[in-house]
Order: C-alpha cells, then structure tokens, then sequence
C-alpha cells in the first residue's frame, strides 16, 4: 500500500519504517527541513535499537522517503496516519493543537477517498474533533481510525512488527478493512486484531498506560513501607509476581517512572475526568506518589552525610528514563541531579545514549565523563538512576579505587546486598 506518516518523531519514525520494511510505500512528513534532509541521508534522528538497520534498508530499497509537504504525503497515501505531538498543557491535559492543526490542512487539500488514522496518544472524542476539523473544509468523503500505538521504548520495533495486538477503532466497515490488510502481515501467529468504536480504542490506550505505571507505584509503595518494617521488596516483588492473576511485570520497585508516555498519559487521563466531574482518586494517587518517588534517594543521602551535602561530589549512572534509549523526558535523574545542584555538588555524569541531550538541557552545570569509570574519579558517592545492562557487572575493586567514598545509593535494585557490602561498599537501595 501506499502509506503517508505525518510526524518523525519517536511513534512517528518507528511507524513509517516498520510499515515499509513489510513492503509499503512508505513516506513521512515533517515540517522540520534540516531533520528531513538528514534522514534523506539516512541519518536517524533518535536512538531505538535496530530502528537504524531497517531504517537504511529500506531507504536503499526506496520504500522509504520524507518530504516537508503534506501536498505530497495526501497525493501519495491511500492512509494518512497522524503521529504528532500531543504535549501536556499546563492543566494536565492533552495538548491537541497539531493534531486538529494538521486536520484542518487535510481538509483543505484532499481531493479524494482518505483514511486519516490518529496513532498519537489522544484523549476521548478526539476522533469526532479531527472529523469535524476536516469537514470543516471539505465534502470528500474520508474516515477516522482511532489506531493507539503500544510500542515501548528499547523494543519499539520488535513491539511493531511482532505486536501483542493491534487496536482499530471506526465504525467504517471500508476503512476496517483497508486497516485489517495492511496490519496482517504482523499477526500471522495469531495475535489479535481487535475492532472497537472510536472513544473504545483512544481509552484502551489511556487506561492500560494509566494501571501500567499504577503497578509501578503501588510496588514503589511497598518497598517504602518495606523499608519501615524491616522486610525485603524483591522478595516480596517474586512471591506477588508468582500469581498468575498479578504478573512479574511492572513489578520492578525503584525512583519512579518517566518518559514521554505514562506520565503524561495519566495526568491526561485524570484531567478529561476533572473535565466531566469524574475524580479519578486512584490517579490521584498515583501522580502524587510518583512525584515524591523520583527524590526517594534524596533524604538517605542526606542522612548518610549528616545532611551536609555543600559541595560534595557525586558521580552519577544513568540518566535516560530507562534503558536503551536516549530520552530523558521526565527522567527521575534530572530531578536528582537539579535538587544536588541546590547544594553545590560537583556532579559527573555517564550514560551511554543520553548526555547530548542531557547537556542540550544542563549545559555546563555538571561534568560529562567519556565512560563509566571515569565518572567516579574523586567520588564520594555513586548513584544509579538507569539500569543499563552496562552497570550490573562492573569491576567493583576499580570502582572503590576511584572513588573517594564507598558509599552506593542505587534506584534501580541492581546488586545482591550482601554481595556489594562483602566488596567494601556502604550500599543502600530502595525497599531493602
């Protein structure tokens, strides 16, 4: 088929590529010329784990190009998909400016039969505002498909083409259809694709990201009240995760989560509840929970110090949100590192994909180390904020050799207490 993807951001760029690599035409459009002309180079603009591989396979094949006109992505697509931003407002809601913004564009141009599929993250009834926008300006016919993407960050495209399941949401029998082909190709070992209305589709996006990072916090929850008795939340983390009912997954207690989806997703969630009167108590919750969790480790530094952190200092391992990628979109890190910096700590950083945007952020108020030793040079304390696979097994003599303290405060879980306290290390996590 012939595929259009209006935006190249990270849903925008993973859709278009993982589209051409089963065969579509595909191109993708953006308003950014100099990042258009890049990928034209065959430049990926993010980093996701073998996005580059079938990224230049498919340029190479000409399956896969970019323009900065959407004149051109309505002449070549028989779908237009709409990956754009959906920022947070300030009120918490979804922002759905270039969604509806691009809308009105399509309605102004098209000239014949479309499927304008919403693949960004949007609230309930969006799809009755994207018709409505284009409608405005035109009388061709057209449908909406509400199509929610589920692709996680590090896996984005393993979770594309080997999906858990694919959402359409329409009332279109003919723009079903068309949908049900074009996605086939991904379910051919029986993974459904499952067909609801519209506001059915554009919630099942918003609900399962919204009890996602609700398991993430209750265990987070847990594993403070874990510190309180004495007990240990790995151990209470497997004997939960045995239960069929419940799951190992998301059970994983640390500093919070972040990124670009869950938190913006249940703060959008809660506010379209606000909006109808509907208090959703359990969010409620949940955001508050997860604002004090990002500066969990905060007061067990200051008690290890004596609460005089005045110039320490700290190396830090990991900045991005989680790993195997580079964004750092409500990293736990950088509320870290900005409340150390109220103390005038020194502090030096590695990560292995995130400091370029870490620095594009911070610029020169902490130091950027070419690797994951080099950071400790001087420290007096370590903290993990990122468990990349890169920090599990370090050399914890060279460690303690560089470091000018012995003290380990680690968000993530990732060593075996009695193991990092036998190399010499005063090691405190969370919830153990």
């Amino acid at each position: 088929m012939n595929i259009t993807v209006v935006g190249t951001g990270y849903v925008g760029l993973v859709t278009g590529t993982c589209l051409a690599e089963t065969g579509n035409d595909v191109i993708c459009i953006d308003i950014d010329a100099d990042k258009i002309a890049r990928m034209k180079k065959g430049e990926v603009p993010i980093y996701e784990p073998h996005l580059d591989i079938i990224f230049e396979r498919n340029i190479n094949a000409g399956r896969l190009n970019f323009s900065t006109s959407l004149q051109d992505g309505l002449d070549h697509g028989e779908i237009i998909f709409l990956a754009l931003p959906t920022p947070e407002d300030e009120d918490g809601s979804a922002d759905l400016k270039y969604v509806l913004g691009v809308a009105q564009d399509i309605g102004k141009r098209i000239t014949e039969y479309k499927i304008i599929v919403d693949k960004s993250t949007v609230p309930v009834g969006t799809s009755e505002k994207v018709e409505a926008a284009i409608s405005q300006h035109t009388s061709v016919e057209f449908d909406v498909v509400s199509n929610p993407e589920f692709l996680r960050e590090g896996f984005a495209v393993d979770d594309f083409l080997k999906p858990e399941r694919i959402v359409i949401g329409s009332s279109s029998e003919r723009a079903i259809e068309k949908m049900k082909k074009l996605y086939n190709p991904y379910v051919r070992s029986g993974n459904p694709i499952i067909i609801m209305d519209e506001k059915s589709a554009e919630l099942t996006k918003y609900a399962s990201n919204a009890f996602l990072a609700t398991k993430i916090t209750f265990m987070n929850e847990i594993a403070n009240y874990c510190e309180k008795v004495g007990a240990d939340v790995d151990k209470v983390r497997i004997g939960m995760g045995t239960d069929s009912r419940i799951g190992k997954r998301f059970l994983f207690p640390g500093i919070g989560y972040g990124g670009s989806c869950f938190p913006k997703d249940v703060k959008a969630l809660h506010k379209s509840g606000a909006d109808l009167d509907y208090d959703f108590k359990i969010l409620n919750a949940v955001i508050d929970v997860n604002s004090k969790q990002k500066l969990a480790l905060i007061p067990k530094i200051k008690r290890y110090f004596n609460n005089d952190l005045h110039g320490k200092s700290i190396a830090i391992w990991g900045l991005a949100f989680k790993p195997e990628t580079d964004d750092i979109r409500e990293a736990p890190s950088l509320e870290i590192i900005n409340t150390l910096l109220k103390y005038n700590c020194n502090i030096s950083v590695y990560d292995p994909e995130a400091m370029p945007n870490v620095k594009q952020k911070l610029g020169d108020k902490i130091s950027y180390a070419e690797s994951m030793y080099d950071a400790l040079k001087n420290a007096e304390t370590l903290i993990i904020c990122t468990e990349w696979s890169v920090f599990r097994t370090p050399d914890f003599k060279k460690v303690k050799d560089l470091m000018k303290g012995q003290s380990i405060f680690d968000g993530r879980n990732l060593y075996d207490i009695k193991d990092i306290e036998k190399e010499g290390f005063d090691y405190i996590s969370i919830g153990r």
